[in-house]
C-alpha cells in the first residue's frame, strides 16, 4: 500500500473514532476516576476505569476536544480493556514512544488500530493532545 493510501486510511480511522466514539460514556458501579486537560489546545478528559483483580474491566471517557484527544481516548480505552494493568501501562510507555517517533511493534502490543494515531508525532503541537487520554490512565493507574 503507497505512502498516501496508507495515510489516507489513517485520516479515516482518526475521524471514525472522533465521530463515533467508542466507550463515551460512564462507568457503571465504583470506578477509578480521573480528570485532566490540555490547557494548551483547550482539550479536557474525564476517564473513567473498572479495575478488578488487577484487570481494566471496563473504561469510559467523557470530555471535548480536537479530533486527535478524543479518537486517541476512543483508541486507548477500546484498547486496554481486559487487559492487566501492567499491560495497558506498557501500552501506554509504547504510545508514549510512538509520539516520540520511535517504532513500536503495535501488533505485538495488541495496538493495531493505534498505530493510526503514528503521523502525530511529526506535529509536536499535537503530541498532548494525543496523549492526553493515556497520560490520565497512568495517573488513575498510579494512585
Amino acid at each position: 500500500m503507497s505512502f498516501n493510501n496508507l495515510d489516507t486510511l489513517y485520516r479515516q480511522v482518526i475521524m471514525d473514532h472522533y465521530k463515533n466514539p467508542r466507550n463515551k460514556g460512564t462507568v457503571d458501579g465504583d470506578a477509578l476516576t480521573v480528570d485532566m486537560n490540555n490547557p494548551t489546545c483547550g482539550d479536557r478528559i474525564q476517564l473513567q476505569l473498572q479495575v478488578e483483580d488487577g484487570v481494566v474491566q471496563d473504561a469510559k471517557f467523557n470530555g471535548e476536544g480536537c479530533s486527535i484527544s478524543m479518537s486517541s481516548a476512543s483508541m486507548m480505552t477500546q484498547a486496554i480493556k481486559g487487559k492487566k494493568l501492567d499491560d495497558a501501562l506498557n501500552m501506554s510507555k509504547a504510545f508514549s514512544n510512538m509520539m516520540l517517533g520511535e517504532d513500536v511493534d503495535t501488533e505485538k502490543l495488541d495496538m493495531e488500530e493505534v498505530a493510526s494515531l503514528q503521523g502525530v508525532s511529526q506535529f509536536p503541537a499535537r503530541i498532548k493532545c494525543a496523549t492526553l487520554a493515556w497520560k490520565a490512565m497512568e495517573k488513575g493507574v498510579q494512585e
